[in-house]
């Protein structure tokens, strides 16, 4: 009879305080556990002479205590000192017990797993698992690779492997049934293997398997849960907006004299790209169902101006435009725009975040629930509170800061004739198309791939923080031509954990050298409207250097600026560094972008660096970026639970991407049923947003 899998009560050793435990991990079930997989291996078959140790290594040893004594400093520790003929380690406990001192005695014989890091008096291990070797009993190693799984206080390694083994033990007697769900063809063409061999080879990796394979992730068993997962997401999306299309819309069929009449006051005209991409917009607008419509476009390359052509479509249709970001500085860059170009045409917008209080904020939510025909704000546009009279279009910039379900939540607020509201999504961040294919799946894409004319690529170089002083003269020699200048650090005050110069030591630091500039200071915790004073100041040409944090990186747009200086340059990621980039550059005048980093720097920061200097594609930018650091950095969804993938990863399992769309596309068509399946077993209830 096969096992009823909601019953992890019947597992040996299962009791409320343990279930409790593992519903915290989203394991509810016996299959759960299975699908709860190692995030790496330990090698616990052979025993490593110490005195080949190097810095970094992960091994088991074994050896002779030498010196065992507690030490009393700050807090007391116990320091164990082994050797084993070859060489000696120092193994450092500052968690322990009284009886530890006595276990770990003089002359004992100990096996330990740890990771060997450099110390005072050479190499040591801090809180290495370990055994007392006692008998002959104990001297056997381990015959296959150690799983280790990601866990919660109070749930250790051997409670899991005791789990697991219950688990693969009814699935190999047939007393547990895991459904297939990828398409035999799928399987087949791949030659893959089944969800009962893969689960088992994961969990308990034989002797001699490749342990480079299933470290990297690489290994047939691995790769054949990551295509699997991987169409769960795009099916995930896929549903998410297929659903969203039988709503019903309004059809903006009506072009209206405001928008003659806005790019009649335009000072340029709109470059092929843009207007290529206003047009793919007014058609989406003109359909009854909700347009889902993502622009992707460059630093520099004008999605603002084709932002306020949707929006002016819609108010020339008789619905309001909400235009959301999730910055302040970033809406506050909008709502100067849109009310530079619209407040002489008689539409003023309305500003609302959450720093609008009091009677400011019942005014403008009066004004929006009146019907004001353009809204600008942040995620407050999302609270209780805020209702619109006829929102029917939702302009979203930097989407990927937002969680999905935050987007949908501003849609639930058109209530207009029971019509939900159209949306669009802009991103200065160039999504690779390996990401595009599984975080946007079912999206209309756009790009904005030319900037307007007479840009000049920014000139990118790296320069060691040894010749600061270098830096400093050239600043003030752009600063004295009349041009302006940004120098960009990474933290607001000084930090024992990291040795990065304070925005407000570098700018009392250059303040003093460069006497004869007027300098500002912007920073994140600065009040909005001080924050503002100085932008102006600086927009206005009041202020030569800027110094600044990240909080600068977008919607920040002053054409004489013509020089940027990023400070501890190597602890940015690629596409933020881009984006800072981006600041300069926006007129005729040559621009460039000096890197400083402080010496010595990892590989991955040196490829980071080299990167920008050799390329301005943002694209190119943004698949390096995947590739070095994760779909959830790129898209910044670390905190809003998307993209979280259990075994697949979207820069090493490219060759898997293009075989999903063909076959998302069938499932959905032909077996909605299995579809519902896939995402319950890979993404569980997060998928719930769905039917928002």
């Amino acid at each position: 009879m096969p096992y009823l899998p909601s019953d992890l009560r019947d597992l040996h050793g299962v009791g409320p305080r343990l279930e409790t435990s593992l519903n915290q991990l989203g394991i509810h079930s016996v299959p759960d556990l299975l699908f709860h997989l190692p995030f790496r291996y330990e090698d616990r078959t052979r025993i490593h002479p110490i005195g080949g140790l190097y810095p970094g290594a992960r091994v088991l040893i074994e050896g002779e205590v030498e010196h065992s004594a507690i030490v009393r400093g700050r807090r007391a520790m116990l320091v164990v000192v082994i050797a084993d003929g070859t060489g000696r380690i120092t193994l450092r406990f500052f968690h322990f017990r009284a009886a530890q001192k006595q276990q770990l005695s003089r002359g004992t014989r100990i096996r330990c797993y740890g990771e060997a890091r450099g110390g005072f008096k050479g190499l040591e291990m801090v809180h290495p698992s370990y055994k007392r070797i006692l008998n002959e009993q104990d001297e056997a190693v381990s015959d296959r690779l150690t799983p280790v799984y990601p866990t919660v206080e109070g749930l250790g390694q051997a409670s899991w492997i005791k789990l697991t083994d219950q688990a693969l033990h009814r699935l190999r007697e047939g007393q547990l049934e895991l459904e297939e769900l990828l398409p035999d063809d799928l399987r087949g063409n791949l030659r893959i293997p089944s969800l009962a061999t893969s689960l088992n080879y994961i969990h308990r990796p034989p002797a001699g398997a490749d342990v480079a394979a299933l470290v990297e992730r690489r290994h047939p068993a691995q790769q054949r849960l990551a295509l699997e997962e991987l169409l769960a997401h795009n099916l995930s999306m896929q549903q998410l907006h297929l659903q969203q299309r039988k709503f019903n819309a309004p059809g903006m069929v009506n072009e209206s004299g405001i928008e003659t009449d806005f790019l009649a006051r335009l000072s340029f005209r709109l470059t092929a790209a843009q207007q290529r991409v206003v047009g793919e917009i007014h058609q989406d607008l003109a359909q009854l169902h909700p347009m889902q419509r993502l622009v992707q476009g460059d630093v520099g390359s004008g999605k603002t101006v084709v932002a306020a052509m949707a929006a002016l479509r819609a108010v020339g249709n008789g619905y309001q435009a909400a235009i959301m970001a999730p910055t302040e500085l970033l809406a506050e860059q909008h709502l100067r725009s849109f009310t530079e170009w619209l407040e002489p045409m008689g539409l003023k917008p309305v500003w609302l975040s959450s720093k609008v209080t009091g009677k400011a904020r019942q005014e403008a939510l009066a004004a929006i629930a009146d019907g004001a025909p353009v809204v600008i704000g942040t995620h407050a546009l999302m609270q209780q509170g805020v209702n619109f009279s006829r929102l029917g279009l939702v302009i979203v910039d930097e989407q990927h800061r937002f969680g999905v379900h935050q987007r949908l939540a501003l849609l639930d607020k058109a209530a207009a004739e029971s019509l939900h509201a159209h949306q669009l999504i802009m991103t200065a961040t160039p999504i690779p198309r390996t990401l595009a294919m599984t975080a946007y799946a079912g999206l209309e894409t756009s790009v904005i791939d030319e900037l307007p004319p007479g840009r000049k690529p920014v000139t990118t170089v790296a320069v060691s923080n040894e010749r600061r002083s270098e830096v400093i003269q050239r600043v003030e020699a752009a600063c004295g031509e009349g041009r302006q200048a940004y120098w960009v650090c990474t933290l607001i005050e000084e930090s024992d954990a990291v040795q990065a110069q304070a925005a407000e030591d570098v700018a009392r630091e250059l303040q003093s050298g460069l006497s004869g500039l007027s300098t500002g200071l912007v920073h994140g915790r600065m009040k909005p409207a001080e924050k503002q004073a100085v932008m102006d100041r600086f927009k206005q040409g009041d202020i030569q250097l800027l110094v600044a944090t990240t909080v600068i990186e977008v919607g920040v747009d002053v054409p004489n600026a013509s020089l940027m200086i990023i400070e501890n340059a190597e602890r940015l990621g690629l596409a933020q560094l881009h984006q800072l980039r981006g600041r300069v550059g926006r007129s005729e005048l040559q621009s460039s972008c000096v890197l400083i980093y402080s010496p010595p720097i990892g590989a991955l920061a040196k490829e980071r660096l080299n990167i920008l200097r050799e390329t301005s594609d943002g694209f190119r930018i943004a698949e390096k970026d995947l590739e070095l650091r994760g779909p959830g950095e790129v898209l910044g969804t670390r905190q809003t639970g998307m993209l979280q993938f259990r075994v697949a990863d979207l820069a090493r399992d490219q060759q898997l991407l293009d075989r999903i769309p063909p076959v998302a596309a069938t499932l959905l068509n032909e077996d909605p049923s299995r579809v519902e399946r896939l995402i319950r077993r890979w993404i569980g209830d997060s998928e719930r947003f769905a039917g928002v």
